[in-house]
Parts: structure tokens; sequence; C-alpha cells
């Protein structure tokens, strides 16, 4: 994830001075945790009438437009807005498909390609422990139903820390919590999705079910 090691300062000091070519960079580096935060955040819902990698490139494109609005206060203030605005637009999109429940839509959207999916496996495997890592793309459906069981509260604390990066204060003022209060719904909101997870598994091979 991009929020592992401090970004060149200089970057953000050029994009908020307009500089559209550091903004464009910026928003590069962060893209794999943005597309992972939206497909899981959209919900099947969303993900069955839009690619992700169009939504993303949406909020993107809308956040170059409005480059005259940006102001670098650090790069934790950087991910709160980047990901604010994503999910500015994953909810309008749910508002959309909700309201309108178009008929030829149901199809669905044109699956991402397979280098997307590789992406998203990637930051999805930061859900959980090494030994519940995906192996294969048919891993990205297991731990997206299984993350669709989880409660509204249990799915932000999860996102907004594993996948935003935000720390603890950030999550809880994001959330009206304590640090404290947000550090313990983590950690069950992370043992309720291994736990899911590890329901959800296929045996291993040559095992025999009980």
């Amino acid at each position: 994830m991009e929020s592992d090691g401090q970004l060149d300062p200089a970057l953000y000091e050029r994009a908020h001075g307009g500089d559209s070519a550091a903004m464009a960079e910026l928003l590069q580096r962060h893209l794999p945790g943005l597309r992972a935060y939206v497909r899981l955040r959209a919900g099947p819902l969303v993900r069955r009438h839009e690619r992700t990698s169009d939504l993303v490139q949406s909020v993107c494109v809308e956040l170059l437009a409005g480059l005259d609005h940006f102001e670098y206060r650090g790069e934790a203030a950087f991910r709160h807005w980047l990901y604010t605005a994503a999910l500015r637009k994953v909810m309008a999109k749910d508002a959309y498909w909700r309201a309108e429940k178009r008929e030829a839509a149901r199809q669905g959207a044109p699956a991402d390609s397979g280098a997307a999916e590789a992406l998203l496996l990637a930051q999805y495997r930061r859900l959980s422990s090494p030994s519940q890592n995906a192996l294969a793309r048919d891993e990205l459906e297991r731990i997206e139903a299984a993350f669709e069981l989880l409660s509204e509260e249990h799915r932000e604390v999860i996102l907004l820390a594993r996948v935003a990066g935000l720390d603890r204060k950030q999550i809880g003022e994001a959330m009206g919590k304590s640090e404290g209060a947000v550090r313990v719904l983590l950690h069950r909101a992370l043992a309720r999705l291994a736990g899911l997870l590890d329901a959800a598994s296929p045996p291993p091979a040559g095992s025999t079910e009980p």
C-alpha cells in the first residue's frame, strides 16, 4: 500500500501549486488501494453494473478537474481527501442503481482485466493473515462475499485501517469513536472476517468432508 512509506513532500507541494502532472502521479501511486476500496465499498449492486476501473478513473478525473481546491496538509490528510471523494462516487452510483433499477443493465458491466484483478487480490490480502492469503482469481469472489456478511461498521473500520491506511485517531474522527474503541472494533472486525473466510475456504486437497 502506498501508505507504507512516505512519499516525496515536494510532489505534494507541486500538486498544491497546481501542477496537474504531480497530482496525476500522486493518484497513480494510490491506485491499488483506491481500487480495492472502491470495489469493496461499492457492494454487489454497484459491482454488478459498474466496472471498478471506470469508477476509479472517474474519481481521479474529478479530482484533477478540481485541483484548484486542493490544499496539501500532510499525506494522511491527502489519503482522507482521496478516499472521501471515492466514497461519494460509490454512494452516488449506489443511489442511482437503487432508484433506476434499469432492466437493460441486468447483464452487468464488463469484467475488469486480469491485471486489475491481480492488483485487487494483492490489496485484499491485507485484510487477512498470510495463512489466509488468496491464491487464485476465484478467491476475489470468496473474499468479497465474506466482506458483505460483515456489519456496516466492521466493513468501514477495516477499509479505513487496512485499505485507506488511516491511523486510529483519524478513523475515530471519521467514525465518531475514541482511539481505544477503534482499536477494539478493528480487532473484532478482522476476527469476524477471518472466521468468515475460514468457513468459506474449500477443504485442502486430498481431504474428505466429515
